[in-house]
């Protein structure tokens, strides 16, 4: 059992770098990418830990993508280094992340919600605040009960404090993937909200932008759907993925570690069979090692 898509506490899980590895030993996965989001924080801390656990580690990030239906969201998985490219989509990302997480603040107080960025930056202890952060301290001020009530009373698209995030430029975040050694793999890729007839056609020309991968399999959607999507990647020679988009139990209680659609277990031929020899193509061997 594997996993190629699940978060840390350096962006918004709940499990530090560390735990996270351990919670997979725990779980018996053989290889896990850790993909935060539009950080790579976590990554050396994560490296040493599986190094330990005798788990395969697959350096990666997740980036926003600005896209004009739904989200984009973009994988880097096996990065090798933090190039100047990404450091600089990274410091892009985090200004824009600061000013959205900003206004969300200023739209809480106007719902005379008396919290500050600040307050949900320090408590939060990471450079990637999100919606999540503030949702855990809506929680802790007793305004509701959960998390998803956060969500679904002031935070989620259409609630009355959000704002919209600005994504990066889809060839500027493949450009930054690959000068990183990493291969680009879209996340979640229903979640742009392209209809299934116009799906082959958006992922044709997402393929001819650079991006070389699909997570055909995630637990948002079903077994069929990942079924499809998985045919669509294979005519489109592109890499097939599979992740749980794991974050914990304290912010999706409903997904776990290792497995996918349809509570299917991650099978290690998503590692073994697709991602790990497109590795070794980019990296001349099988070290996978990330280094700043």
């Amino acid at each position: 059992m594997i996993d190629l898509h699940t978060h840390s506490s350096a962006s918004d899980g709940t499990y530090g770098p560390s735990q996270l590895i351990d919670y997979a030993a725990q779980k018996n996965l053989t290889a896990l990418a850790l993909t935060d989001h539009d950080t790579v924080d976590g990554i050396l801390e994560a490296q040493e830990q599986a190094r330990r656990c005798g788990i395969a580690f697959i350096p990666g990030i997740e980036i926003s993508v600005e896209w004009p239906t739904g989200e984009f969201h973009l994988l880097g998985l096996g990065l090798k280094t933090l190039s100047p490219e990404l450091a600089k989509l990274i410091r892009f990302l985090r200004a824009e992340r600061d000013s959205r997480n900003r206004k969300i603040a200023k739209k809480l107080r106007e719902q005379h919600i008396s919290i500050t960025y600040e307050e949900v930056a320090e408590k939060a202890g990471t450079n990637t605040v999100g919606r999540p952060h503030f949702a855990s301290i809506l929680a802790e001020k007793g305004i509701v009960k959960e998390r998803k009530e956060a969500f679904d009373r002031f935070l989620a698209k259409g609630r009355p404090c959000y704002v919209s995030r600005t994504g990066a430029d889809l060839n500027d975040a493949v450009n930054a993937i690959k000068t990183s050694g990493g291969i680009p793999v879209q996340a979640h890729p229903l979640s742009m909200y392209v209809s299934w007839g116009k799906m082959e056609e958006t992922l044709a020309d997402i393929r001819a932008q650079g991006v070389e991968g699909l997570e055909a399999y995630h637990p948002a959607i079903r077994r069929a759907e990942s079924a499809r999507l998985e045919s669509l990647a294979k005519k489109l020679g592109m890499i097939a993925t599979a992740g749980s988009d794991f974050h914990g139990k304290q912010v999706r209680a409903d997904r776990e570690i290792g497995f996918t659609a349809g509570d299917m277990q991650i099978e290690d031929r998503f590692w073994l069979a697709e991602l790990q020899p497109a590795l070794e193509k980019i990296h001349s061997g099988t070290d996978h090692s990330f280094a700043l």
